[in-house]
This record gives C-alpha cells, structure tokens and sequence, in this order.
C-alpha cells in the first residue's frame, strides 16, 4: 500500500477525533458557564428579598466575620438562604426528572407535570389542608409532604404499572397522565368548593408554588433524594443515548428497555414527587430545562443530564429572584413566575431551533 493511501484513509478518522475532541471541550466549557451563571444567581438570591439589608450585612452574615445583628443572622441562614437552597434543589430534581421521562417516553412534552404527579400531589396536599386526613404516624410538620409524595409516587406507579405492557406505546402513558391531570385537578375543585375560606386560601397558594416551607429538613431530605439518584441516572446516561435511535435499534445494541423505562420512571418519580412535596405545583421547569438542555450541549446523555440539572437549578434560582423583585414588597408564588417568565423564552427557544 502507498504512503499516500495510507495518508488519505488516516487524516480522516483524525479529523473525526479532532472534531469530537472539540465538541466535548465546547460542552464542559458550556457546562462550566452554567454553574457560574447558578453560582450567581443563589448569591443573587440571597442578597435579595424585602427586609431591606445591604449588600455588606448579607455578605459579613454569610463569611462570619465582622459583627452582625442577631435579626440579619436569623434572615440570612434561616429564610434567605434555605431558600435559594431548596429553589436549586427543586429546579435540579424536576428538570432531571422530565430529562429522563422526555427520553424514556419518546415525547418531548413529558414531564412531572404532564404526567400527572403534580396534580396527584396537590389532591393529597388538599386532604390534608382542608379535610385533615394525613397518613399516620407522620409529625404534623410534615403532614402535607408525605401525603403529597404518596399520591404522586402512586400515581407514578399505576402509569408503570400501564406501562409494562409491551403492546403499549409511549404516547398511550402520555394521554394516560393528561387523563390523571384532569381526574386530580377536579377532585382538588370539589375539595376547593367545600373548603372553609382559611383553609381555601392555604390550599390555592400551595398549588400555586412556594418556598415558604424551606427549612434545614426539607433542603437535607430533597438533597439526599437528589444525591442519591444523581449516579443511577448517571449509570444510564449511554443507554439513555442508545435509545435515542430508536427501541428496536436499542435493543439490538444490548440495551434493555423494559428494565431501563421501570429505572427511569422510578427515579424520575421519587425526584418530582419529594420536590413538589415541598414545593408545591410548579410545572413549567421539568418541561423546559431539559429543552434548553439539549440545545446547549445536544443530546448525548453524559453532558445532557448534568446540563438538565444546571438548567432546571438556575431558571428557579431566578424565578426566585423574580418572585422578589416584579412587586416590591409581595413574594409572588413561585410557579406563576416561572411560567410567565419560563413560556416566552422556552416559545424564542422553539423558534430559534426552528429557524435553524
């Protein structure tokens, strides 16, 4: 064989590395742009909010040093920061969440709140509010959490329960979870009718979104939750890949779908229902941070899952901020910010794709 064959069939396979060698750098660069942007946006967070502190009282609270009233310590670590804590937490596990389930379903409108886990938690938050049925031996504090996480892990559970018959396509789990959405909102509407007006007012500004709630115990059991399915998704991410060509395609490349759509649905469920137990119903980030994901640093699963988590963690680190800031002097709930400020740029993102 000649030099120049030689030269001709090996300077392509090194252009091939040198343009895959540059696509991963473009992503870790991306990926690192997108933890400074969270960086910013938690300490934006704290430095934030109604009471009026200076930049330098917030700072000096948060370092230790230099003297500081008792009121700004107990602002900082006890309300600021918890809750530009759980803001991350709940951002990170429900994108993670619908990253996975966009996947695993083949349909880019999957998320916690399409499929229903949203509303199941809300109809168990309003039992607990209004009729006062809790699960037992459940302390009071953490009454509406647990009730909230039971109905949406069980409503997860019946749509894989649907789901393991191998005759039924994935849009199927779609309509069933849109089916499960208008089934809870309305028992939450009759729940709604006979509620007294306390408890009425209580109940609606949960199903709105908070993060009044946040707490030392909600931030550890979310992030534990989190922690902890973060390398099984992981662990997946090549078969999540894989999948993208299609099942068939899949399983012949040794991927099992059965097995890896009951993992998916299992993590994606205890990630969205332990955040909306918390959080109450925000349905907007699980649908759009995978997107903004995905047309950050494309769609192979090692860069897309850390991406979905940075992305998800950040647009509600900035709702928060928002929810702050568009009326001086009321905290908005949560969820309302991050849909009217979500919607627009997740429709300038579809066009921008579109266009190209």
């Amino acid at each position: 064989m000649s030099t120049d064959a030689v030269s001709g069939a090996v300077a392509p396979a090194g252009g091939l590395f040198a343009a895959h060698d540059g696509a991963v750098r473009r992503r870790c660069v991306r990926l690192a742009l997108l933890t400074l942007l969270l960086v910013a946006g938690v300490l934006a967070d704290v430095l934030t909010g109604p009471s009026g502190l200076s930049v330098g009282d917030v700072l000096a609270a948060l370092s230790g040093m230099g003297d500081t009233d008792a009121a700004v310590e107990v602002i900082v670590w006890q309300v600021r920061l918890p809750t530009a804590i759980l803001a991350v937490l709940v951002g990170a596990s429900l994108s993670l969440a619908g990253a996975e389930m966009q996947t695993i379903l083949r349909n880019p409108l999957a998320s916690p709140f399409t499929l229903g886990l949203s509303s199941a938690a809300s109809f168990g938050a309003a039992l607990v509010i209004v009729l006062g049925v809790a699960l037992p031996y459940v302390p009071d504090r953490f009454a509406v959490p647990a009730m909230a996480f039971a109905f949406a892990f069980g409503t997860v559970l019946v749509i894989q329960l649907i789901g393991n018959r191998r005759s039924m396509p994935p849009g199927v789990l779609i309509l069933f979870g849109i089916v499960m959405v208008f089934g809870f909102n309305a028992l939450v509407a009759v729940i709604q009718f006979v509620a007294p007006a306390d408890a009425l007012q209580q109940l609606v500004f949960w199903t709105m979104g908070s993060l009044g709630r946040a707490d030392m115990w909600s931030n550890l059991l979310l992030g534990g939750v989190l922690l902890a399915v973060m390398p099984f998704s992981f662990r997946a991410a090549r078969a999540l890949t894989v999948l993208e060509l299609g099942r068939e395609r899949a399983e012949s490349l040794g991927v099992s779908f059965a097995r890896l759509r009951f993992g998916s649905l299992l993590r994606a469920s205890l990630l969205a229902a332990t955040a909306v137990a918390f959080s109450g119903t925000i349905g907007f980030v699980g649908l759009v941070g995978p997107h903004v994901a995905r047309l950050l640093v494309g769609d192979h699963h090692r860069f897309l899952l850390p991406a979905a988590i940075l992305c998800g963690a950040t647009v509600m680190s900035f709702a928060s901020i928002a929810a702050k800031l568009i009326l001086p002097g009321v905290l908005l709930p949560i969820g309302i910010v991050t849909t009217l400020v979500g919607l627009p740029v997740f429709l300038l993102l579809l066009l921008r794709q579109w266009s190209r």
